[in-house]
Parts: structure tokens; C-alpha cells; sequence
């Protein structure tokens, strides 16, 4: 069994509604994401010997994951106070992404992992998230 990865960056904001230190306040991240993937050896064809080609995994990435959440406002649409926010930035026409629950980097790494794993044929085992050069999370399923 083989290990590879591919770590990408991109700039997102977000708060934390009701928590009590200064995340409450809306404020952003130069988030690092290293997405793993672990399999056996391509057997056939033109990606023989490899897990996966790693300009499939950026495009795969950058579609599935960046394209929406890259310079948006990520915001949980349970939360009264991050909905208002969002619908006003959707007024002033700037770019917001929701998710059905608090946007903590725990959150965060688990929603990509499982959308990577669900919407695409990449064979991922593993999704780290930086959301600072000394924090990370790590998400993966067994």
C-alpha cells in the first residue's frame, strides 16, 4: 500500500458564533489542505505505477473544493448571526459558502474529506487542514 498527497493553500473567512474568545469576531485564514490518498499501484494504461496522478488530484481539488471555498465567507447557516452576515455579503456581491454546521477546522476537514470521497474516484484516506502554520486537524475515516 502506497501513500501520496497533495497540499494546496487558500485564503477563507469565517467567525464562530457563541464562542467565547476572539474567534467570535469575523476575521480569516491562510489555510494549508494536504489531501492523502492511499491505494495499491495503477496496474494498466497511462497512470501505471502510480496511485493517482497528481494533476488529477489538483484538478479534482480545485473543483470540488477551491473553487468554492477560495476568498469566500464560510459560515454556518444554523446560526442566525452568520446567515445575516452571508446574505448581506450576497448583497454586496462577494463570495459565501455554507455548511450545515460550525465552521472549526475540525468541521471544515471533515466536510472535504467526505466531499472528496463521495464526488470523486480519488481513493482518499486522509485530509489535513493548517489553519495556522502551528494548528492542524486531521480527518479520516476507518
Amino acid at each position: 500500500m502506497f501513500k501520496i498527497s497533495k497540499t494546496f493553500s487558500f485564503d477563507m473567512a469565517h467567525l464562530l458564533d457563541g464562542h467565547d474568545g476572539k474567534c467570535q469576531n469575523l476575521h480569516g485564514h491562510t489555510y494549508t489542505l494536504e489531501v492523502e490518498l492511499s491505494a495499491e499501484l495503477i496496474e494498466h494504461g497511462p497512470k501505471k505505477s502510480m496511485v493517482a496522478d497528481y494533476g488529477d488530484i489538483k484538478a479534482t481539488v480545485n473543483r470540488l473544493i477551491l473553487q468554492d471555498l477560495d476568498h469566500a465567507f464560510l459560515y454556518d447557516k444554523n446560526s442566525p448571526r452568520e446567515s445575516a452576515i452571508a446574505e448581506l455579503l450576497i448583497e454586496l456581491q462577494s463570495k459565501v459558502y455554507a455548511l450545515e454546521t460550525r465552521t472549526t477546522a475540525e468541521e471544515i476537514a471533515r466536510f472535504i474529506y467526505r466531499k472528496l470521497k463521495t464526488q470523486s474516484d480519488l481513493p482518499i484516506s486522509a485530509v489535513r487542514l493548517w489553519e495556522t502554520p502551528s494548528s492542524f486537524c486531521e480527518y479520516k475515516e476507518s
